[in-house]
């Protein structure tokens, strides 16, 4: 029996600057700009951009170029050549950056509670996404100017590992990743009260708050499917929870709306948690471990670093009180 490592390697394939993907039954009949968006939709790649990829010559059908309205057949490998990044026009900030590991494809950062990811209406700087313009200059555009590399992202106030993408071959690789649910990321989290069982999963779909576009929610209106494993690591006196969480899926604010919904929200959350109890500035979160299969070799890469120094304080101040 396949894994399902195997079974990925199998359908994408990415070699050099190429990514290959073999069309299924269930694609017979789908329009090759739609296909193409739809597999590596975690890469934000989209439908106009695809098809200016198969007017330029970056897309083969059976090694044959095609026009944007071909329609698949079962067994069709779609052959994607990554096209060069256009240069970005973003300010590079000499912003401290803790590096967990660089290579000519992937940089993995710890980021500090504070940062915001990148560059979006009221935080143009100071980002993560201006410091690594400062750091390397080769960074995928397959996001955009103000997202270059960004293939995930966490929270301003979450602390802890990301992985970036260094080039359009390493994003795609990357997203596919995350899209088969392949890559590893573990959290550490404190939220209020004792949860009475060691371990469960939640299995909840995600969709904006209809009360307000700002927020996430469960909910069943134009949601997508959301699945957080947790497991108890310590109960702190009567009031609070140390808890260690697997994402499956990586929803905006998974964890956060999660831990709410069930009953135990997160400590220090100004939005999804309850008033001001523990001396932080954002939620007790903290991304601490993150695996995935490297772009280029293949080689399995895992990564881990401690909670931060507040968040520690924190914890020793509750054990002690």
């Amino acid at each position: 029996m396949k894994n399902d490592q195997q079974q990925y390697e199998e359908e994408v394939t990415v070699e050099e600057d190429v990514i290959a993907i073999e069309a299924k039954e269930e694609h017979q009949g789908l329009r090759i700009d739609k296909f193409i968006p739809d597999e590596l939709q975690d890469a934000a790649i989209s439908r106009t951009q695809v098809q200016q990829w198969i007017k330029d010559g970056h897309v083969l059908v059976n090694n044959q170029t095609v026009k944007s309205n071909y329609k698949l057949a079962a067994g069709d490998v779609v052959a994607i050549s990554i096209p060069e990044a256009e240069e970005l026009e973003i300010a590079a900030e000499p912003i401290p950056l803790h590096v967990i590991y660089e290579d000519s494809d992937v940089i993995v950062v710890n980021k500090p509670r504070g940062m915001v990811v990148h560059p979006a209406p009221g935080h143009s700087s100071g980002t993560l996404v201006n410091a690594l313009m400062h750091h390397c200059q080769d960074l995928s555009g397959i996001n955009g100017v103000l997202r270059p590399g960004i293939v995930h992202r966490i929270d301003r106030d979450t602390t802890g590992l990301l992985m970036v993408a260094k080039n359009d071959l390493a994003h795609i690789s990357l997203a596919e990743q995350l899209k088969e649910h392949s890559v590893t990321r573990r959290y550490i989290a404190l939220v209020h009260g004792n949860i009475p069982h060691d371990e469960g999963t939640i299995d909840a779909p995600i969709g904006r708050d209809p009360n307000d576009r700002k927020l996430f929610t469960v909910t069943d209106h134009n949601a997508k499917q959301a699945i957080t494993h947790f497991k108890v690591l310590e109960r702190i006196g009567d009031d609070f929870t140390l808890v260690e969480l697997q994402l499956e899926t990586g929803r905006t604010h998974q964890i956060r709306v999660h831990m709410k919904y069930i009953g135990y929200p997160l400590a220090g959350d100004p939005v999804y948690g309850r008033n001001k109890t523990v001396a932080l500035n954002g939620q007790a979160l903290h991304a601490g471990v993150l695996g995935f299969t490297h772009p280029r070799s293949g080689e399995r890469l895992q990564f881990e670093v401690p909670l931060p120094e507040d968040f520690e304080n924190v914890l020793h101040s509750l054990r002690t009180r």
